[in-house]
């Protein structure tokens, strides 16, 4: 959706700019407006929730339709307790709809700045400005891929994707495939490729996942999550390890040993979330997919593993993460990590950057999309407070 004025239409008072119209993006302009602020959210793609229309086929949101709302607007009953991807993509259209968002698509924005009169400046991919009091950074967790850096991978004569360039399995039927990751998009990419008819399916391991069902019955497993996740991580991991056993298969015999590390651990010190199993023990357990050893290089058209196997896959799948891609935009206003990770979050602002919001950028256990809500409505109580009388109007951008 995009809503755009005609070039003689008055100025607008804009109180703040929001780069991304993903789930993030539109969930702090409808923030915003509840509170009586103007948000104009901008993105380069043609529709909202880019990302989410270039994921899997298969994907449904791994956590319960109740939980992953957007402030002021459930999802629809008839989407199902699981919502698929083209489901996430129809609210996220129904959403900037009916909170009438302001959203101009086709407008990226290539850095931003202090403004000269205060507020903050967005340089466009056109090389216009605008500016606005206030600015939320929003473009997605998931935003550029990442492909581990391996020898030979120049010379590798097999095909070699990125998780994020992936559709369906029905793309490999009668191959021999092997995908790299064992996070929630590896084994699913893995499960949905055995399901529709590769040969063989391979799932390389360098680290073992903690493998949850992603319910009982109607308790769905965010909700544990939710309870634990402020308690000691000792006392999480230790429960976590306790519940695993009883309630997981042990996978040990298949190649997929049980983890080492706690869950919790995992969680935070390496934005690590545990595997919803949406098929993958049984894929495993019956065969159709082969845990093996990590990937450590690339030889002509074989692929070399961790402990010397050679294989000759007709295709690897590299579902290895992604990284914030934040660099460009703000890398120079000393508002990230070492990591590329913004260095505060949801309702606070960076010491060096008041009134500069990041949303969207922490993975924790009690669920993303939940934690967006959540910190929407923090950053739209904290730009209320901090607003002033005077608000300036929007530059740069025809309105």
């Amino acid at each position: 959706m995009s809503r755009r004025r005609p070039s003689c239409a008055p100025p607008v008072a804009v109180d703040a700019l929001v780069v991304g119209a993903g789930p993030a993006g539109l969930a702090v302009a409808a923030a915003l407006r509840a509170r009586g602020l103007h948000a104009v959210v901008l993105d380069r793609e043609p529709a909202v929730g880019s990302a989410w229309r270039r994921h899997y086929d298969r994907l449904h949101l791994h956590t319960p339709r109740e939980l992953s709302a957007l402030p002021g607007l459930p999802i629809p009953r008839e989407m199902g307790r699981w919502v698929a991807r083209d489901d996430v993509v129809r609210y996220l259209e129904l959403y900037a709809e009916h909170h009438r968002l302001d959203v101009r698509l086709g407008t990226g924005v290539r850095r931003l700045d202090r403004g000269e009169a205060g507020g903050w400046s967005l340089t466009l991919d056109d090389g216009s400005v605008a500016t606005a009091p206030y600015a939320v950074v929003a473009t997605g967790f998931n935003h550029t891929p990442r492909e581990p850096t391996l020898p030979g991978r120049d010379t590798f004569t097999g095909r070699v994707l990125h998780a994020g360039d992936y559709r369906s399995g029905a793309a490999f039927a009668g191959q021999d495939v092997l995908v790299v990751g064992t996070g929630n998009t590896g084994t699913e990419i893995a499960v949905d490729l055995a399901e529709q008819g590769a040969r063989r399916v391979r799932l390389a391991v360098r680290t073992a996942p903690h493998v949850l069902r992603r319910s009982a019955g109607p308790y769905a497993a965010q909700y544990t999550g939710i309870a634990v996740r402020h308690l000691p991580r000792a006392v999480v991991d230790r429960a976590a390890h306790v519940v695993g056993r009883l309630t997981t298969p042990d996978l040990s015999a298949h190649g997929l040993p049980r983890p080492t590390t706690g869950l919790l651990t995992r969680v935070q010190d390496d934005n690590a979330i545990p595997v919803q199993d949406v098929g993958i023990v049984d894929a495993v357990r019956h065969g159709a997919v082969e845990p093996v050893s990590a990937l450590t290089a690339y030889d002509g058209r074989a692929v070399v593993l961790a402990d010397g196997t050679r294989l000759e896959p007709d295709a690897v799948v590299l579902a290895t993460g992604y990284t914030r891609g934040l660099e460009p935009l703000v890398g120079h206003l000393g508002v990230l990590d070492a990591r590329g990770h913004p260095i505060a979050s949801g309702g606070r602002t960076p010491p060096a950057a008041p009134g500069l919001w990041f949303l969207g950028y922490t993975n924790p256990i009690s669920g993303m999309l939940r934690e967006i809500r959540l910190d929407a409505r923090r950053i739209s109580l904290a730009m209320a407070l901090a607003k002033d009388d005077r608000v300036r109007e929007l530059t740069g951008i025809p309105l």
